[in-house]
């Protein structure tokens, strides 16, 4: 697996990016299977205090379902930053991936994780286009 970062990047910021895409790619599994109420429960306590979990299981349910099943998903780049757009300054890591489904066959996902106040890595944002 390789990540897109820079080679001289502190041994602590890979390891974080490395944490963060592990996390990524099994909240991901759950969201692939339908799992929303699971994904929600497991997202940062942004989401959860963003969005309630139903509003969150009917909008992954909207985003993911006429996409159809997962083909492939590769990653793409994932690069540790503290500082995000609309966001408090705290430890992110933005998650890249080519993605192929059903009836997309071309998409892009990105995941941005958050480490939480307990140094767990959790979702705090899910995109695809």
């Amino acid at each position: 697996m390789s990540f897109a970062m820079q080679e001289h990047a502190p041994q602590a910021q890979q390891d974080a990016v490395q944490l963060a895409t592990r996390e990524a790619e099994e909240w991901m599994a759950k969201l692939d299977a339908g799992k929303y109420a699971e994904c929600w429960n497991e997202a940062s306590e942004m989401v959860r205090n963003a969005v309630t979990m139903e509003k969150f299981e009917s909008s992954m349910k909207a985003a993911r379902e006429p996409m159809g099943k997962l083909n492939s998903r590769k990653l793409q780049s994932a690069s540790y930053t503290t500082l995000l757009p609309g966001v408090p300054p705290g430890e992110y890591v933005v998650i890249l991936y080519e993605t192929s489904f059903e009836h997309k066959l071309v998409a892009q996902e990105t995941v941005i994780m958050s480490r939480e106040k307990d140094k767990v890595w959790r979702v705090a944002g899910y995109y695809i286009k």
